[in-house]
């Protein structure tokens, strides 16, 4: 098998499908700030310029993110050498880049684009947890099987599309959790840590196809260059899984750790939910009062 120098491999390369969806994001999100913003915005948030400081930097950070994992040596490598690097690279946009979005975004236009008479009642049922938890399972099972894969490697359109998927099957996964809309409500403390739970869990079926698999699923990978020796293509695939099960499922639990504190906290002091009230700080207003 052929192998290639691995200074080669993890050279930064330009990927311009990858910098359309960062700067359809990136700029989407400046363009509706200062479009939307002075109509939409609550008064106290038109004077910092229709967003917090704080959900700026998070919004952007998961543009960066996502950025990062798009166009980075990891995206060169994961599409085409290392189906452990295209692991990584999903679950950076589903499980970092996706609620980081969300957060930063401010609840008056989420609510300004989904509380609408024909979007409502689809976005309400999808988002419900179980729902939710099923088609977003049922997406990454399939994202595993060989044919999608093989798919996404050898046709560019729908390479691009399924950029865009993960981040979207991410925002229906997180919605239940991070949701600032009264409209369509983040759950309870432990309906969030026990829906989290599940999304640890369920992964665990295609993570066990790929960890033990006993020769590569994947013919693109499987006949791909080497970059290092001792990573074959079996290797390579092992890794994968252990990275969807172990690294996916440690950084929900670390979600969950922090929900329980902050549970706590808020049990404790008897402080407002920090989802609904963070467009909202130092106002007299409630959002369940404010319908924009």
């Amino acid at each position: 098998m052929p192998t290639i120098d691995p200074s080669i491999a993890l050279r930064p390369q330009a990927s311009p499908d990858a910098w359309l969806l960062v700067l359809l994001l990136g700029g989407g999100y400046l363009y509706l700030l200062s479009a939307w913003g002075p109509t939409s915005a609550p008064t106290h948030l038109r004077r910092r310029g229709y967003a917090t400081r704080q959900q700026k930097i998070l919004y952007f950070t998961g543009v960066l993110v996502f950025g990062i994992g798009a166009s980075s040596p990891i995206h060169n490598v994961g599409e085409n050498y290392l189906y452990s690097f295209h692991m990584v690279q999903h679950l950076m946009f589903q499980l970092v880049a996706a609620p980081l979005l969300i957060l930063g975004t401010p609840a008056w236009m989420l609510r300004r684009m989904l509380v609408r008479p024909k979007v409502l009642p689809v976005v309400t049922v999808i988002t419900k947890p179980l729902v939710a938890l099923l088609l977003v399972n049922a997406f990454v099972a399939t994202a595993h099987t060989p044919q999608f894969v093989e798919a996404t490697l050898s046709n560019g359109l729908f390479h691009l599309f399924t950029h865009f998927l993960w981040v979207a099957v991410g925002l229906l996964m997180w919605w239940p959790v991070t949701s600032p809309l009264p409209e369509v409500p983040h759950y309870s403390y432990l309906g969030r840590m026990g829906y989290l739970f599940s999304h640890s869990i369920l992964p665990t079926v295609p993570a066990s196809f790929l960890t033990f698999a006993s020769a590569p699923l994947y013919s693109s990978y499987e006949n791909a260059p080497r970059i290092w020796e001792f990573i074959t293509p079996l290797v390579d695939l092992q890794i994968a899984g252990l990275l969807m099960k172990i690294g996916g499922g440690l950084l929900l639990w670390a979600v969950i750790a922090a929900l329980f504190f902050r549970w706590s906290h808020e049990d404790r002091t008897g402080g407002p939910d920090a989802l609904y009230w963070r467009d909202f700080a130092g106002t007299d207003q409630t959002p369940e009062l404010v319908k924009r």
